[in-house]
């Protein structure tokens, strides 16, 4: 099995698939392997990717709390966030970080209140604003992820304040939004969801190559039999997988599948000429 994330690590900057990495993606298939999605993202934007390349096959959507069959459009399994828990954890958070926002990602929708002022103009469709935080917690829907948003402070910084404030509630993590916090129901991550789906497979950890570049990937990054970190991968993610390959820009993730079925590389092993960490570059060979 071949699981990647898709934005900084299969998909270049502008958000597309480039012709060589589908190629390389087909070659792999056409050779045995399963491709699986494993991203923050929801199912819609998988739907918009499927539609623009004819890629089939399964995604983990929104870092592990759904399952996704890509061709039927059938949301396969799923681990939602308790709402009650959502509210006590924004409670925390607000106390903690003055001005934060907050939005409910449903797979279907995002819900913000008010002070959530990010907005995403390939998800502007999806977006349903709310009169007041207190309207925020009188949904129905099935919540997938709390998004809790500052335009103060990065990502990084937000991650740390919200460990402190929520403890072990919620899984917490981060894919290199803006000051964009990602909170998923205790024990969701990516990696958690994707090895179930390799037990109902039959496929073993050490039968699975994974590529990522920001801490919501290292879960996955560290299970599978062999994780590649992109190039252009958060400090922190470079650091803690071994293995790198050439950025999202330079199609990394093909330049991987194309060594591998050409022979010339085993996973887990570094091609000539490649980098280890504290010494990668953007564009240095790094498999």
């Amino acid at each position: 099995m071949i699981a990647s994330d898709l934005d900084g690590t299969l998909l270049r900057n502008d958000g597309t698939l480039s012709p060589r990495t589908l190629r390389a993606l087909r070659a792999a298939e056409g050779a045995g392997a399963e491709i699986v999605i494993v991203t923050a993202r929801p199912p819609r934007f998988v739907d918009r990717l499927a539609e623009a390349t004819g890629l089939v096959g399964t995604a983990v959507c929104g870092n592990g709390a759904l399952v996704y069959d890509i061709a039927t459009r059938t949301v396969v399994s799923s681990r939602t966030l308790p709402l009650t828990t959502a509210r006590r954890v924004a409670t925390a958070l607000a106390a903690a970080v003055p001005e934060v926002g907050f939005a409910l990602e449903t797979g279907n929708q995002v819900l913000y209140e008010p002070a959530y002022r990010l907005r995403l103009s390939e998800d502007i469709d999806a977006e349903l604003p709310v009169p007041s935080l207190a309207d925020l917690w009188l949904t129905d829907a099935p919540v997938t992820k709390l998004l809790a948003w500052s335009d103060r402070l990065d990502a990084d910084t937000l991650l740390a304040a919200a460990r402190h404030g929520a403890g072990d509630e919620v899984q917490l993590t981060h894919s290199g939004g803006r000051g964009l916090l990602e909170i998923s129901a205790p024990g969701v991550t990516k990696a958690g969801t994707l090895s179930m789906l390799c037990a109902g497979r039959g496929i073993a950890a050490a039968e699975v190559i994974a590529f990522g570049d920001m801490p919501n990937d290292l879960t996955v990054l560290g299970w599978a039999g062999t994780g590649y970190a992109m190039a252009n991968a958060h400090p922190a993610v470079l650091a803690a997988v071994p293995v790198h390959t050439v950025s999202n820009e330079e199609d990394g993730v093909a330049h991987v599948i194309e060594r591998l079925l050409a022979g010339t590389d085993r996973p887990g092993t570094a091609g000539p000429g490649s980098d280890r960490p504290g010494t990668d570059r953007p564009g240095a060979a790094g498999v």
